[in-house]
């Protein structure tokens, strides 16, 4: 596994450019070419009536060639020291997720970086961040960028799911840990497996009197347990560095990322869309805006982006 091609995503809205930070970081362990990937759009340029066809378009060239100085200035001072060569794409396009996706799916890039913010709950179901609609539709991993640093010798996370039976599941636990070995070796880190459990349903025990909860609890834990030590003597991996807690992942895996001051949390997301998305939405999405550390999206084996060229 490695990367070969990476589009870092840039913000037009600041100066500094963390997902092209990481993303060179990255490029200078794996010898990965880079790609600064600007999109750009303002709808007063499609509303001017007044104006031909070629006019506008003269004027959206315009705006594109303006932008594209601009990033290469911003290069020039913020990455002078680096050797590596930066590519450069600014492309006009209304809907920001495609024009990435699109790109990746012609150019062929591996990996998307991109610097991401904290967004409100009220944001996160009325209008779906571009970040979130990357993580659901790209063909390839996504890696989200906060302000947390990469130090040599530093902890990254497996966040799994191993009391599922469901084959996607169960590969997808593999994808996960195979991608955070290859951070690992990469950056000389220590891995480590976390898995969050469901408690006992509290309906359960109102309505069955008879019930055992303490059984059940420790039925479940016992489950999870067995399933990650099988994992992780497959990965060789020690069992000090398997962590099993029982509750939401959304809490689970926050909770101890920051326990072991993780720098990069590699976690899986399958792609949900439509209504259930937008009412229930994924883990990978509850969970980003509790990190404070960077997170790798990987989707199952085979998936395929809805996106169409």
């Amino acid at each position: 596994m490695n990367f070969k091609k990476i589009l870092a995503v840039i913000d037009s809205n600041t100066e500094q450019q963390k997902s092209l930070s990481r993303a060179l970081e990255i490029s200078e362990k794996t010898g990965a070419s880079v790609t600064a990937f600007l999109n750009i759009y303002d709808f007063s340029y499609e509303m001017t009536t007044m104006l031909s066809m070629d006019e506008r378009e003269n004027m959206r060239q315009a705006v594109v060639d303006d932008r594209t100085e601009w990033l290469t200035n911003v290069i020039k001072e913020a990455f002078s020291e680096t050797d590596h060569k930066i590519d450069i794409k600014v492309v006009w396009h209304n809907r920001p997720y495609e024009s990435i996706i699109y790109e990746v799916i012609e150019k062929g890039y591996d990996l998307i970086v991109k610097g991401t913010q904290q967004h409100s709950l009220l944001e996160s179901v009325i209008f779906t961040p571009t970040d979130w609609h990357i993580m659901r539709k790209a063909p390839v991993p996504v890696l989200l960028v906060k302000e947390h640093d990469w130090p040599m010798g530093g902890k990254i996370i497996a966040a799994l799911n191993l009391g599922s039976d469901i084959e996607e599941h169960q590969s997808l636990n593999q994808q996960i840990t195979k991608h955070a070995l290859h951070f690992t070796k990469l950056l000389g880190s220590e891995l480590h497996l976390v898995n969050a459990y469901p408690g006992t349903p509290t309906n359960i025990v109102i309505e069955i009197p008879e019930f055992d909860p303490t059984q059940y609890n420790q039925t479940i834990r016992q489950h999870h347990i067995d399933a990650m030590q099988n994992h992780a003597q497959q990965h060789h991996i020690s069992p000090a560095q398997c962590h099993i807690d029982e509750g939401l992942p959304e809490y689970v895996i926050p909770h101890c990322a920051e326990q072991l001051d993780a720098e990069l949390v590699v976690l899986g997301t399958v792609g949900r869309q439509g209504i259930s998305a937008a009412l229930i939405g994924n883990t990978a999405e509850h969970v980003i805006d509790k990190l404070n550390c960077d997170v790798l999206a990987i989707k199952p084996e085979g998936f395929v982006s809805p996106i169409r060229i």
